[in-house]
């Protein structure tokens, strides 16, 4: 095992931020949802949602630079589902939707546990999500267009959440549960043998100081 993989890993793990999250509302283009996704990792983002019925995400790999295999993706039937799990982990949920009592996506408190809801291109966030989200946010538009493309704006949001978290020290330290980011380290390190022991409902081994697994002796 590469010491800087092992390195890169632990310093990428380090930043995540399990508080911050994205819901995808009927976001369907492949190149939209591979863009969201890396943008997820570069920011920190520990976890996306998704509203499918296939429960799956037809992700461009090249374009999300393999972002799609380090950003856990969890997936909800529904969207009043998938907000109302949200809720009731303590996070704000925003859509981003224009509307007469929308806030300027700047005035809002990223650093408190927060997810962005982001809709559809054309379509939008749904009426579901739009009527059960804590608030609707927009990005001021100085120019003819209406609205930006859903990749671009989830960016936009995305690294405002980034600025303000980074200014709150919340980058700082881990701030991933100790379960959590072993089991995220190992998946990561050695995808093969954890899906072996997922599928074999054992626990994954422990690693050495190198990253490599300490196998049992029978």
């Amino acid at each position: 095992m590469s010491a800087h993989r092992l390195a890169r890993f632990r310093e990428t793990l380090n930043r995540r931020q399990p508080d911050l999250r994205v819901l995808l509302d009927g976001v369907h283009k492949p190149h939209n949802l591979s863009a969201i996704l890396r943008t997820c990792d570069a920011v920190g983002v520990a976890k996306a949602h998704a509203v499918s019925a296939a429960m799956q995400l037809p992700i461009h790999r090249h374009c999300a630079s393999g972002a799609g295999q380090y950003v856990e993706t969890q997936f909800h039937s529904t969207t009043a589902e998938a907000i109302e799990s949200l809720q009731a982990q303590g996070l704000r949920v925003y859509a981003a939707h224009y509307s007469a009592s929308a806030i300027d996506f700047r005035d809002i408190d990223y650093t408190v546990p927060s997810a962005v809801l982001m809709g559809a291109e054309l379509w939008g966030v749904s009426t579901a999500g739009e009527q059960l989200a804590d608030a609707c946010i927009y990005i001021p538009m100085m120019g003819l267009v209406e609205s930006l493309n859903v990749s671009v704006a989830t960016a936009i949001i995305l690294f405002e959440a980034q600025r303000q978290r980074q200014a709150a020290g919340l980058y700082d330290s881990p701030r991933l549960e100790a379960e959590r980011y072993e089991r995220t380290l190992f998946e990561w390190l050695h995808p093969r043998i954890a899906a072996d022991c997922r599928e074999r409902g054992q626990p994954y081994p422990a690693i050495d100081d190198e990253g490599d697994p300490i196998r049992s002796i029978s």
